[in-house]
């Protein structure tokens, strides 16, 4: 199977996809949490950097997680198809940052698994001419389903490919109409403290105030790469990676990436974002991917490719300025200061 944009039988592949030699080997798996202390490394986890964690769970098996996902069938909508080998599921699912599960890479594993996601209501309103509000079936079945591969820059200088099922989300918003004044996308994850132990203690959950939100302008939200994804890997979520529904704009850091969201406003002032309110001179709303603007601890210039391998396999690459996506998405940004709106 071949990956393009088809236009009148004619398959056009579309500049932002990813090579075959960028796509790593996906692999099988059981679960490990058991790994660090297995090997007597318990205690000093938190001084491992989180890619390494990532390879230690490669050497040993544990039992697999409480959740179970289910496939999902065909996609509907298949303008953009991929056959390549994607970066390791084991490592998707296993590497993770859901503060409201803990603010350790394995915290949304080990917490995350009782999570209930049906029933679930998806409500999209403000500054719309029809408010809607979807369930858990909806999700899967209101607007065709696509598949795309796209590479997940963290603004902790690591990164993945991932193979994303989900639609476009300027199709939910054409769906209810977007109001003249509206400017601005917001967006909500599920506050649910009984369920999500870092909502209910804020030192568990990084000192963010909960509910998270996220938001984007109405232009960057409107553009072809922003994605509501409900599976990956032909698989519906799994908790710690953001069921039933999230965001995915792979042109930005991957806290933008909003998880288990359950409210989408139409603005016409630009809205909050979490982590923006937290530590504003180190998350801006805007946080696109820039290997010339760093975070201030830490560079931006390079990241950590997540890839197949065990042990230290993580391989240092050179990061490209929005992500690599910039022939789709430079223009939003022509006349701001990449460095000021960071």
């Amino acid at each position: 199977m071949t990956r393009g944009k088809f236009i009148k039988g004619i398959s056009k592949t579309p500049s932002w996809q990813i090579a075959d030699s960028e796509v790593t080997p996906a692999s099988v798996f059981a679960a490990r949490r058991r790994i660090l202390k297995s090997i007597g490394v318990g205690s000093i986890a938190a001084s491992i950097p989180g890619y390494v964690q990532a390879g230690l769970f490669d050497l040993f098996g544990d039992n697999p997680p409480a959740f179970a996902t289910r496939p999902l069938q065909s996609v509907a909508n298949q303008q953009f198809q991929a056959a390549d080998e994607h970066t390791p599921y084991d490592k998707v699912i296993r590497h993770n940052n859901f503060y409201e599960f803990g603010t350790g890479k394995q915290d949304p594993y080990v917490n995350a698994q009782q999570l209930k996601v049906n029933p679930w209501q998806l409500q999209i309103e403000g500054m719309v001419d029809k408010p809607l509000t979807l369930d858990y079936d909806a999700l899967f079945a209101k607007i065709p389903l696509e598949q795309r591969t796209y590479r997940f820059r963290c603004v902790e200088a690591w990164s993945m490919v991932i193979p994303w099922v989900g639609f476009p989300l300027a199709s939910l918003l054409k769906l209810v109409g977007v109001q003249p004044s509206a400017k601005y996308v917001a967006f909500e994850t599920l506050f649910d403290p009984e369920q999500m132990p870092g909502q209910r203690n804020r030192l568990m959950g990084g000192g963010i105030h909960y509910p998270y939100v996220e938001g984007l302008r109405l232009d960057e939200a409107m553009n072809e790469l922003a994605f509501l994804a409900v599976g990956l890997y032909d698989q519906t979520l799994s908790p710690q990676s953001g069921a039933p529904i999230r965001l995915v704009v792979p042109w930005k850091y991957g806290f933008k990436s909003i998880k288990s969201i359950v409210k989408i406003r139409l603005l016409d002032k630009q809205p909050p974002t979490s982590w923006n309110q937290l530590a504003p001179q180190e998350y801006g709303f805007y946080a696109n991917v820039n290997p010339q603007v760093d975070h201030p601890r830490w560079s931006q210039a390079s990241e950590r490719r997540i890839a197949s391998g065990g042990l230290l396999s993580a391989a240092r690459i050179d990061t490209q300025l929005f992500n690599g996506y910039g022939e789709q998405v430079a223009d939003l940004y022509r006349d701001l200061d990449l460095r000021k709106f960071y």
